[in-house]
């Protein structure tokens, strides 16, 4: 008989095995502190308010998709969460925040990628963002990516690409205004002083900056006008002084 059944006894000791983990996993691994770390714009406390979690919930059978879906869409200044369980008893959260880019008409706060983050009454509110004028927001919601017109999306692509190539070489903090209404080239006032001109949809706009760059340890720090960067121009650039 024990030849007969040896596979059958073996299978049902794993199976109660398993069953004597699992229960030993509900019974004792409770969460009892949860740690928060990368904020800033939302405190530790909001965040753990909107996860949910209660001290006492089992901390291997967190439901943590549901958890993570929960912060982005009620905390938008949030980009990425990440949650792992610290045995014995100890939730860690970990938030990755966006960091404000523009604001669009309707003085809606997006950050490079076109996620809108929060509304403001008025552009005056947030001066040291770079103010967008030739795109709409349609039916704007905080948290949401930042969705226009058909006719428009070909502006918001230029928009965020330019955006993110900014973001990425430091450069947001010196751009004023950003206006994407006209049909073939967007311009934008860099430094409070120097119109720059470049093309709707370039693909080189990091190759573009750094000649903005270049030109700009050219021009001397009291001069205005205008810099047109729409042509290929390889190292040379066209600047226009008032």
């Amino acid at each position: 008989r024990r030849g007969r059944f040896g596979f059958l006894y073996k299978a049902l000791s794993l199976v109660l095995i398993l069953a004597a983990i699992v229960a030993g996993c509900i019974v004792f691994f409770r969460v009892n502190d949860v740690a928060v770390s990368g904020e800033s714009k939302y405190t530790a406390q909001e965040i753990i308010d909107v996860t949910g979690v209660q001290q006492g919930d089992n901390l291997l059978l967190l439901p943590r998709n549901q958890i993570v879906k929960r912060i982005l869409t009620q905390l938008p200044y949030v980009s990425n969460v990440n949650l792992r369980p610290s045995l014995p008893d100890t939730l860690l959260i970990s938030v990755t925040e966006c960091a404000p880019a523009a604001l669009v008409q309707g003085w809606w706060i997006i950050d490079a990628r076109g996620k809108l983050l929060e509304q403001v009454s008025a552009p005056t509110v947030r001066p040291d963002l770079a103010k967008v004028t030739g795109v709409t927001a349609l039916l704007p919601t905080a948290g949401t990516k930042l969705a226009v017109a058909e006719e428009e999306q070909t502006k918001l692509s230029s928009l965020t690409r330019l955006l993110t190539a900014m973001e990425n070489r430091a450069m947001l903090g010196r751009v004023g205004a950003i206006d994407l209404t006209a049909a073939a080239r967007l311009t934008f006032l860099y430094d409070g002083r120097i119109t720059v001109k470049l093309p709707l949809v370039d693909e080189k706009v990091e190759a573009k900056l750094e000649g903005l760059e270049r030109a700009m340890e050219s021009i001397q720090d009291n001069e205005r006008g205008t810099l047109d960067l729409t042509r290929d121009i390889g190292e040379r650039w066209y600047f226009d002084p008032e």
